[in-house]
């Protein structure tokens, strides 16, 4: 079965004093707010968090294929802000993999795969590599 191409919308709505909810058509939610908020992320962190996600998912298939499907893996993300000019300009990925049952060949093959994968396929990534054009506009009850 094809998968469709459906657009998910996506929002944030404010429910309280520099804290929104972020919003999909397909039902989840995130609590979002500032720094120092418990129970929230803030909008960096789930940047961080989206390209962890996206590295993960991106290399779900060929570890999957190599170590079956019930592998472990943890991808770690940071990377500090640069308040002066309010961007991050480096961040930093670790993939946590159990390969002890590969010998050095075979985990370095697999290592390989998975990067291009990653590279090939991260969304998020790839976005972040190469930078994209943000607009505003305005829709106003006057």
């Amino acid at each position: 079965m094809a998968e469709q191409n459906v657009t998910t919308e996506l929002w944030v709505e404010r429910t309280g004093t520099r804290a929104y909810t972020g919003r999909s058509s397909r039902g989840a939610e995130v609590l979002i707010g500032s720094q120092g908020v418990e129970g929230v992320f803030t909008p960096g962190e789930l940047l961080k968090i989206a390209l962890a996600a996206c590295t993960g998912l991106s290399s779900d298939l060929p570890l999957s294929r190599r170590l079956g499907d019930s592998f472990d893996a943890t991808i770690r993300v940071s990377g500090d802000a640069d308040r002066e000019n309010e961007l991050y300009p480096q961040l930093d990925e670790v993939m946590e993999l159990d390969l002890s049952e590969l010998d050095e060949q075979a985990r370095e093959r697999l290592l390989v795969t998975v990067q291009r994968a990653v590279d090939k396929v991260c969304t998020v990534g790839r976005t972040l590599k190469t930078g994209t054009k943000v607009t505003l506009e305005f829709d106003i009850d006057a």
